[in-house]
């Protein structure tokens, strides 16, 4: 039976994310840390009992035909722009994606430290994000986020590959994405108008009535529904996050679905628009800074890892040097070129 990785459990008190891209030469040092992962998470959150580390891993569309042989998820490919005539959602560049989360910050940052020592001179650390839980779930712009994820079969159904793609049943997609929030400006507004850029109520977390709520508003462009009238859905696990030396304070949105289709059409909708709503208001107060799509594998995917690359099996194979009338072997060279 496939199992998936964690990525439906609930949101956790902290939080480490990890974005890197791997460099000339280093796919085999990467291949070796994904078939260790299992285990060295398993020895760093046994160290804490309760903490309940997690490590979800997820990899990038260029990455993929770098690091394995054979098949690749159906819709695994880079992230488009979405760029509006008021705001624009970058791509930004991202071969490994780790997720960590745990009730305490000191064991993700743990196995962090240990996965940057493991991929030390083999990969690029290009974005680290600590997230934090601030009250009740609530984002820095003081509103409750992720209130309407779907729970039980929904969420699975909503976040895990099924059937439609059977070499990789019970994967996901992930799109990650970094907002920085502009804080004066928001404080500039009055409660009710924040509710009204929302969609919600700020302190109960209701949703405003269709009367209340504008079309432009971050629920209402964010709602989004299928022919035959059912909401189309994703799981989001969003943090909050923020340096007060740098004047820095966003969110990192985290979305997991079955088909990144229905994230980046949401997506679509925020930045260029609906046909009620030019953009999502929310964009006038939260710029977006990165933008990357994963494909999150099940967590048997780890356990026995497709092949490499047949090209790099062959540069790594001794093979006899032609023309040499000695007979000594070279050592092919590993190659590769980003597609």
């Amino acid at each position: 039976m496939v199992e998936p990785q964690p990525i439906l459990e609930p949101l956790t008190p902290a939080a480490i994310f990890l974005v890197a891209t791997i460099d000339e030469g280093g796919e085999q040092t990467v291949r070796d840390l994904l078939a260790d992962l299992p285990g060295l998470r398993r020895s760093i959150g046994f160290r804490m009992p309760g903490a309940g580390l997690v490590c979800n891993t997820s990899i990038g569309s260029q990455a993929w035909d770098r690091l394995f042989d054979g098949p690749r998820p159906a819709e695994l490919h880079v992230l488009p722009e979405f760029v509006g005539d008021h705001h624009r959602a970058p791509s930004t560049p991202g071969d490994l994606l780790f997720h960590i989360k745990s009730e305490f910050q000191d064991i993700c940052f743990e196995l962090a430290m240990t996965l940057g020592d493991r991929l030390a001179g083999a990969v690029t650390i290009v974005d680290q994000t600590v997230g934090f839980r601030y009250f009740e779930q609530r984002d820095l712009l003081g509103f409750v986020d992720g209130t309407e994820n779907p729970e039980g079969n929904a969420a699975i159904a909503a976040a895990l590959i099924g059937d439609e793609d059977p070499d990789f049943r019970g994967g996901s997609y992930v799109v990650v994405q970094k907002y920085l929030h502009t804080m004066a400006e928001w404080r500039a507004l009055s409660i009710e108008e924040q509710e009204r850029v929302i969609g919600r109520t700020k302190l109960d977390d209701f949703e405003l009535s269709d009367e209340d709520k504008p079309a432009n508003s971050h629920v209402a462009v964010n709602t989004l529904l299928d022919e035959d009238g059912n909401e189309r859905q994703i799981v989001r696990a969003n943090m909050p996050f923020g340096s007060v030396r740098d004047g820095e304070f966003g969110t990192y949105y985290i979305a997991y679905a079955a088909t990144p289709s229905v994230t980046e059409e949401m997506l679509s909708r925020m930045f260029v628009g609906t046909e009620d709503a030019a953009y999502d208001r929310i964009l006038d107060f939260s710029i977006a800074i990165t933008g990357t799509l994963f494909f999150t594998p099940p967590t048997d995917f780890f356990e026995d890892l497709p092949a490499a690359p047949a090209a790099a099996r062959e540069s790594s194979a001794p093979e006899m040097v032609r023309g040499n009338d000695s007979g000594s072997l070279g050592i092919g060279t590993l190659k590769r070129s980003r597609t």
